[in-house]
């Protein structure tokens, strides 16, 4: 594939006030490159999905600094390497805590920058995230010497165009969110058919001009494979109560032809509140699917029903 071969980013809209733009979908990264070795068959096949992904109809793609021990990134900047990228596609990418030692503060920012710049073959990058800031308190996160204070110097000197703050729990992203230190935040499994948590979060982020990513529609598998199939929501196990909610969303589904997939997915694409989806992927077929998907309507009357249903009983319950 070449760049003659393919044109600008499909669905593109402006990422809040960060002065990027997204697809309403993003191509999530976090397996790429796992179980390879540089040179090997496998590590060659990974190469060449990552290409497809650079030349895809997305606008980003989202990976992170310890992600498959690095070798995400690493994969993907071969690709790059290899065959650059369609114009108007780009990686985003996030800082990680030394997964030895915990630390994370702004010298381990300027090194998990540093890392991932290396790995991707680039000086400069677009958006990058916080990512994950469980071995630090709130407090040391935004103190002096701490790791925002190390972004920020990244976007102060050029080399990020903008810095987020990736994380899981609602009520401590609410409180990142409310330094207005970030240009853009992700969520991942609390904006879902499952669990809505998060909209307080996006809302907030609304409010700041902030862009939003929403991060696993499908809760980890649960909301793609079906209640039936075994798999679990958020990276944990889920329960019987979870399993028959997800039961009546699938009949519901069933009754107006389509799957649930389907609407799992269409429901985080048509929110308002959020500027891009992003979805793991592990094949190129997966991104011909999700095309698919994407173009695929869902009846009003679905979504009036399904509106109807009781609040789901999610598995996940942040605390303050």
């Amino acid at each position: 594939m070449t760049v003659a071969d393919v044109g600008p980013p499909v669905d593109l809209r402006p990422l809040g006030r960060s002065g990027f733009s997204a697809s309403g979908i993003t191509l999530g990264t976090s397996s790429l490159g796992r179980d390879t070795r540089p040179g090997d068959d496998r590590d060659a096949a990974a190469i060449e999905f990552a290409a497809a992904m650079l030349h895809g109809p997305y606008a980003l793609i989202d990976t992170s600094n310890e992600y498959a021990g690095g070798r995400s990134e690493a994969v993907l900047g071969a690709a790059l390497a290899r065959g650059g990228s369609s114009p108007g596609r780009a990686i985003v990418t996030k800082v990680d805590r030394d997964l030895s030692t915990g630390i994370f503060d702004r010298d381990r920012v300027w090194r998990s920058f540093e890392e991932s710049c290396r790995r991707l073959g680039v000086d400069r990058l677009g958006i990058v995230h916080l990512h994950d800031p469980v071995t630090i308190s709130f407090t040391e996160a935004m103190g002096s010497g701490g790791a925002v204070q190390g972004l920020a110097e990244l976007r102060e000197q050029g080399l990020v165009g903008a810095i987020g703050v990736a994380f899981g729990e609602v009520p401590l992203l609410r409180r990142y969110v409310a330094t207005d230190a970030f240009d853009v935040v992700l969520s991942h499994n609390r904006y879902t058919l499952v669990d809505r948590t998060a909209a307080p979060l996006f809302e907030d982020a609304a409010e700041r001009g902030m862009g939003v990513f929403n991060a696993a529609p499908f809760g980890g598998g649960l909301l793609a494979r079906g209640s039936r199939s075994g798999a679990g929501y958020a990276y944990g196990d889920t329960t019987a109560e979870l399993r028959a909610w997800v039961g009546r969303v699938e009949e519901i589904c069933a009754r107006h032809g389509v799957p649930l997939a389907t609407v799992a997915l269409q429901f985080s694409l048509r929110s308002p509140l959020v500027h891009s989806t992003i979805v793991g992927i592990s094949s190129t077929a997966r991104i011909v699917g999700l095309e698919r998907v994407r173009l695929t309507g869902v009846p009003d009357e679905c979504w009036d029903e399904l509106e109807r249903l009781p609040p789901a009983p999610s598995t996940i319950h942040d605390t303050e």
